[in-house]
């Protein structure tokens, strides 16, 4: 199997060259890494040229954040590197030497073939990260429970970005993550897609720390971002097939909570309560557009990704 990291790159220089030095450092070597950098303003880039010159770097002119990155990084990685694996995960993610092997060992394990496999993600203390908890698939029949288990994992319905290892063949099915999202949900809504008829496992023994600045969820205090986490939450139950019409009520409900949650712990309530009237009119308003017209609208060139949503139809 030929197996191509993807990290996403914006102005997080030092982390993102330790994150190089971690890829470097594992013990089942990776075939190939691609780095998407979004137009960072620090020099991330040329960093990577100097520091890693046999890096495969993908400069972007504008920012199209996390889920521009990755739409364009694993397409990259499947179209350009011929990847079968791709591993994705951001610049501040920093994985263990044995991670990775930990993962294709749970793959090879597993009775059926996931998917998508995803790593235990800690902060810098040594302890779990809530940003990245991940959540048993709540629907899962005994035997797919059985089989996570016998493969060293747990039966998952979605996974984060933060270090989730993706069959290539799958995303030429089930096509790409949506890039308009932006930031928030991204990750959720294009694992939810690509596992809604195949298996995903999350793998304790593969271990990535998350260095982010602090150990908190991202409902912890999202000022300006709640707009995203609202927006992409409708488009995801108004445009996106990942979820099954009996999975929807659920999600819902659970989305219904996490938002009054976040507005009762915030600190600043009135942010909160205009980014959600705005993110409720876009997202009621308007679908996501084809990546390849959205990246076009940035003045990115996409000739490969509409090349790659072609297939998809």
């Amino acid at each position: 199997m030929r197996v191509v990291a993807v990290v996403v790159a914006y102005n997080r220089r030092e982390l993102l060259l330790e994150c190089l030095e971690a890829l470097a450092a594992q013990t089942r070597p990776l075939d190939a890494v691609v780095v998407v950098d979004n137009a960072s303003s620090d020099g991330s880039a040329d960093a990577v040229a100097e520091a890693s010159p046999d890096v495969d770097l993908v400069r972007l002119d504008v920012n199209t954040g996390g889920a521009g990155g990755f739409a364009v990084g694993i397409e990259h990685a499947i179209s350009a590197q011929r990847a079968d694996l791709v591993w994705v995960m951001d610049d501040d993610t920093i994985p263990t030497s044995t991670a990775l092997e930990a993962l294709l060992a749970a793959r090879a394990a597993a009775p059926e073939t996931p998917a998508i496999l995803g790593s235990r993600v800690v902060w810098t203390d040594g302890l779990d990260h809530p940003m990245n908890t991940p959540r048993r698939k709540p629907l899962a029949s005994k035997s797919e429970r059985r089989d996570a288990a016998a493969a060293g994992g747990v039966a998952v319905r979605s996974s984060s970005f933060v270090s989730m290892l993706i069959d290539a063949a799958a995303v030429k099915v089930d096509g790409l993550p949506i890039a308009e999202y932006f930031i928030w949900n991204d990750d959720f809504e294009f694992s939810a897609r690509i596992l809604r008829r195949r298996r995903g496992m999350f793998i304790p023994a593969s271990v990535v720390v998350h260095k982010t600045k602090a150990r908190a969820d991202t409902d912890a205090d999202p000022g300006e971002r709640f707009y995203y986490e609202v927006r992409n939450k409708l488009w995801l139950f108004r445009a996106s097939r990942a979820l099954s019409w009996y999975e929807r009520p659920l999600y819902l409900a659970a989305t219904a909570r996490r938002w009054m949650r976040t507005y009762r712990h915030s600190p600043d309530r009135a942010t909160i309560a205009r980014t959600f009237r705005s993110g409720w009119q876009d997202g009621i308003r308007r679908r996501p557009r084809p990546n390849s017209e959205y990246l076009a609208s940035l003045g990115l060139d996409n000739g490969s990704m509409a090349a790659f949503e072609v297939m998809h139809g």
